[in-house]
């Protein structure tokens, strides 16, 4: 009797021991488990790299296909969570870029090749071109005399000495063939610009196509009444507006960079897919925004400096290197270069695609 108690007794606590042991590996299971569920989660966390890009002007219709980089998730697709600040004229994204405050910005080309010609070695350079035929224009008024560029002689030209388009007037006004000294020039603020044409203090201001027109129209100026000289149609050879990077970051984060021009160039492809869908993605950030208005100057912005002749044969984002040539001789007109210009120093394409971005 007492040998089998102490057999029962043997087998209950054995029992006991293989219960506690398998409650102890399912306890150890479900540790597994959620560790793996925390890894998982701190993953997808890492592959969210934040990156900031700063503009080179406000929230309006031509950053839509920047916007429709984060909102279609293309960016997300190359693990990248990116923030786009607003930017105050065509030099500001700059120095941004070149202090490694932001790695990546939307500058004037032209400008960068001044900047870096005052800076030597400053980290920072052109990966990608948008506007390959730039929106450097004169707006004026037809009803002051403005119609082609030979009408600017012996008017006032109101010019913002931040202002990108003025800042390749010279070389402008070579190709046009026109008196500079016959041109009376008024510095005038951004703000100002378009306010001071439309109440006539000015003949005409210089600016980008797709804003100041607009931007006219919106103050009650006739449509009819505009005149938009574009300088890329009277001589001008220059690019315009690309993406620039700061190359010490570029070279420690070369397929990071890759993937945010792969972002881009998705986000622009969907905005001339739907032009109606990119203005409201702007309108969404600038509640100041009209919709219709931002689609039409988005539109512009896409007929007349983004979807070219050139892009549409080769893809978006490089540049033709006679060109560019070209364009340099050009810009010593506008800036007085304290060394000889280098192409090399302005423009990286390797970050792009072999054929570079499909415009489809």
């Amino acid at each position: 009797m007492k040998r089998e108690l102490f057999l029962d007794q043997g087998n209950r606590q054995s029992a006991a021991i293989s219960c506690s042991k398998r409650q102890s590996i399912k306890h150890l299971a479900l540790l597994g488990a959620a560790a793996g569920l925390l890894l998982a989660s701190a993953s997808s966390v890492i592959a969210d790299t934040k990156v900031q890009f700063a503009l080179d002007w406000k929230f309006e219709g031509p950053a839509a296909g920047f916007f429709a980089g984060i909102d279609n998730g293309h960016f997300d697709n190359e693990g990248l969570d990116v923030e786009i600040s607003p930017g105050q004229g065509s030099l500001a994204a700059i120095p941004k870029v070149a202090t490694g405050a932001f790695p990546f910005g939307f500058a004037d080309i032209n400008s960068l090749a001044q900047f870096l010609d005052q800076n030597p070695g400053a980290p920072v350079t052109a990966i990608m071109m948008i506007y390959d035929k730039p929106p450097f224009a004169v707006i004026g008024r037809k009803s002051q005399g403005i119609n082609e560029p030979k009408d600017l002689q012996g008017k006032t030209l109101g010019a913002p000495p931040p202002d990108g388009a003025w800042a390749q007037f010279p070389a402008f006004a070579s190709a046009a063939g026109l008196d500079m000294g016959a041109i009376t020039v008024e510095p005038v603020g951004f703000p100002t610009r378009e306010p001071m044409l439309a109440e006539g203090k000015v003949d005409a201001v210089t600016g980008f196509s797709f804003s100041s027109f607009l931007n006219l129209l919106r103050l009650g100026v006739p449509e009819d009444d505009i005149s938009t000289i574009l300088m890329a149609d009277h001589g001008l050879e220059l690019y315009g507006n690309a993406i620039i990077v700061n190359t010490d970051y570029a070279s420690a984060n070369p397929e990071l960079v890759k993937g945010f021009l792969a972002g881009v160039a998705a986000g622009w492809n969907d905005v001339f897919a739907d032009p109606a869908a990119g203005a409201k993605m702007v309108a969404a950030r600038n509640p100041a925004a009209d919709v219709e208005l931002e689609q039409r100057r988005l539109q512009l912005a896409i007929d007349n400096n983004i979807r070219t002749e050139y892009t549409l044969a080769n893809g978006m984002g490089g540049i033709d290197m006679a060109r560019m040539e070209n364009a340099i001789e050009q810009l010593q007109q506008n800036i007085d270069f304290q060394k000889a210009p280098d192409i090399a120093l302005y423009f990286d394409s390797s970050y792009l695609p072999e054929n570079n971005f499909t415009i489809e």
